[in-house]
């Protein structure tokens, strides 16, 4: 069979914990696998541990390891889109140093992809270790998610896949800043296949993402695959107009028939701050597409590099 290479790309924020044990652990792995030669880019997104120094120390004595250093933290998409541009090989292997998306299912991948598939991602099966509220509140949001987009939106699934070169030319077209990878996978297309995986605890160290992170990224998702929240704001719009019409027909009719009178001023306050309520969210989500159109005016490049290594595919 023809002997193909795959780069592992490792995004990898404050992991001083975890990186050597993560590195055992997959070279075990890609030992058993044969006529692919594999790079290892880790992707270091500013960290502030000793989190770069492992990783030069680790390069020097594997020559597969390549690294980027970011010259300060850009977030982990953009760490993502780093490593799409820097991957030359003929696939790219994408998963987390924390040990969360195991190594063992990598040579299940190459085989899918050798079958022909462009896509190979693994989807959890069960998610140990994290809370009811996070698995409930996940399970909520890919479901407003998928019924305010067109595209077929993957659930329980998340950036540990197998993308084959096609995707990766793909993907690296999209230069927008405020990114969500994982609206991206889906909507490039292309052949896919499904793992399941029974996702374990981290093996070190802690989570870097807390529940505001997840908000923001809740929030990138929706704002970059779907203008819903701005069509509910007109519909909601249309409803509390033709309310307030109703209403008003209501007061005249009623002043008509049987004369005006001092009372109302419950009623009235009620009407006034529903109204000013409801000006009010349709103008923060207003904002929120207005900002992002602000930011991508100002086409500033979506990360630095400060530090750089390339190492050989064996």
């Amino acid at each position: 069979m023809q002997s193909r290479s795959v780069t592992i790309l490792v995004p990898v924020y404050n992991e001083q914990e975890v990186i050597e044990l993560f590195l055992s652990t997959l070279s075990a792995e890609l030992a058993a696998i044969s006529d692919t030669a594999f790079e290892i880019l880790f992707v270091n997104d500013g960290s502030s541990d000793a989190t770069l120094s492992i990783i030069q120390n680790l390069a020097s004595s594997d020559q597969r390891i390549s690294y980027l250093s970011f010259s300060r933290n850009f977030g982990k998409e953009r760490a993502m889109i780093a490593g799409l541009d820097a991957v030359t090989t003929d696939a790219v292997i994408i998963m987390d140093v924390d040990l969360q998306d195991p190594p063992g299912l990598i040579a299940e991948m190459i085989a899918e992809w050798r079958n022909g598939y462009d896509d190979v991602y693994a989807k959890r099966r069960t998610r140990n270790g994290e809370t009811w509220l996070k698995r409930t509140t996940a399970k909520q949001y890919y479901r407003i998610l998928q019924s305010t987009t067109r595209i077929q939106v993957q659930q329980n699934t998340g950036d540990f896949r197998l993308l084959d070169r096609k995707c990766i030319d793909a993907l690296i077209r999209f230069r927008e800043s405020e990114r969500y990878t994982k609206g991206m996978f889906s909507w490039i297309g292309f052949s896919k296949k499904e793992i399941l995986f029974d996702r374990d605890p981290r093996a070190a160290g802690e989570t870097k993402w807390n529940y505001r992170s997840l908000v923001n990224l809740a929030i990138d998702g929706i704002t970059s695959f779907t203008t819903a929240p701005l069509r509910i704001s007109t519909f909601l719009g249309i409803f509390v107009s033709l309310a307030a019409f109703v209403y008003l027909v209501v007061i005249v009719a009623r002043t008509l028939i049987w004369g005006s009178d001092l009372q109302g001023y419950a009623s009235m306050m009620a009407v006034i701050l529903f109204l000013g309520g409801v000006q009010l969210l349709s103008l923060g989500v207003i904002g929120e597409y207005v900002g992002r159109i602000f930011n991508e005016s100002k086409n500033r490049p979506l990360y630095l590099i400060q530090h750089e290594h390339r190492g050989v595919p064996q």
